[in-house]
This record gives C-alpha cells, sequence and structure tokens, in this order.
C-alpha cells in the first residue's frame, strides 16, 4: 500500500476500516501521540506495537493539541508532513488525525481496538483501569530512545544560546578593548 493511501481521512472512514476488521476478526492495535521530529525511537516504538496485532492504527495529534500542551514552538514539523511520515513506516497500517476538539478518547472508543499500545506517562492508573473495559488490552511500553523530541530541542536551544553567549562575551571583550584603546589616544 502507499503511503499516501495510509492516510484516514476522518472518522467515519476510521469507524468503517475498523468495522471491516473487527468483521475479518484481525486484532487492531491503536496508539496514538504527537511524533514531532521523528526519530529512531518512534520507529522502534511503532514496530513493537504492531507486534500486538494484525492492524496498526495510529492516532496522529493535531498541531493545535501539540500547541496547547507543549507550548510555542511545538509542533516542529507540520501535522500534515507528520500524518505523511508515519505511513512511511511498513509497521504502520493507518494514520489518523486527531482533532484539536475531539472528545476524550474518542478514536479509542471508536476503533475498540484489540490492544491500545501508550508510554507511562500517557495514562494514569485510574485511566488505565478505564481503557482496559474499553479495549481488549492495554500495553504500556517504555520509551525506545534515549532522548526524546522535547529534550533534543532542549539540547538544541542550550547549545545555541550557549553558543551566542560565547560570541557576544568575544564582541563585548573586543568593543571594550576598541573604546579604551580609542579613549588613551
Amino acid at each position: 500500500m502507499l503511503a499516501r493511501q495510509k492516510i484516514v481521512a476522518n472518522y467515519s472512514d476510521v469507524a468503517k476500516l475498523a468495522k471491516k476488521y473487527h468483521q475479518e476478526e484481525k486484532a487492531i492495535v491503536l496508539t496514538q501521540g504527537s511524533f514531532d521530529l521523528v526519530h529512531i525511537g518512534h520507529g522502534r516504538y511503532l514496530e513493537k506495537a504492531k507486534k500486538y496485532g494484525d492492524v496498526l492504527f495510529v492516532g496522529l495529534d493535531e498541531d493545535k493539541k501539540i500547541k496547547a500542551r507543549k507550548g510555542q514552538g511545538r509542533p516542529v514539523v507540520p501535522e500534515k508532513e507528520r500524518l505523511e511520515m508515519l505511513a512511511f513506516f511498513s509497521s504502520v497500517d493507518h494514520v489518523v488525525l486527531k482533532p484539536f476538539q475531539a472528545p476524550k478518547w474518542q478514536l479509542i472508543k471508536l476503533i475498540k481496538p484489540a490492544v491500545l499500545v501508550c508510554t507511562r506517562q500517557t495514562y494514569n492508573a485510574t485511566q488505565l483501569k478505564r481503557l482496559n473495559q474499553i479495549c481488549g488490552r492495554v500495553v504500556v511500553l517504555p520509551y525506545q530512545a534515549t532522548t526524546s523530541t522535547s529534550a533534543k530541542l532542549r539540547r538544541l536551544q542550550l547549545d545555541f544560546v550557549n553558543r551566542f553567549s560565547e560570541l557576544l562575551s568575544q564582541k563585548i571583550d573586543q568593543a571594550v578593548k576598541q573604546v579604551l584603546s580609542e579613549m588613551k589616544k
């Protein structure tokens, strides 16, 4: 299947696909997230998620949702590009954009996956119990890389600030020396 064919346009199409897979008795796996600045951890995570069933759906957070949760400057990669990037993973069967205003857990309730895959920060213990009533099973995976996208961005910002400070200090030092030299004349 071509990457763009994996992108599901809306929730009504998701419902039709999920119904078809349920009728075929295929185990549907669902995972969700931002997937901003896709990295090796994302690839490993999606590959592991797929192993829990026959069909992997990925719910992708809309830009507005990420901005509200992670602040200005996020996401780095716009939703249309993130949708397409995820569709290129061989482990991913379908990608769907999760609207910012969608009711909580709407996609989960719509798909009713055999397995919901998440990370430990996604849901608390009470939520996990409730989700187990909607899904056949909830699997919590550890992070699959040593640094997250947010950590990588912080590192880039700190590197920039340190380099900028260093260059600024050099320029100030040069300017002070020049002024003092001119004052001596």
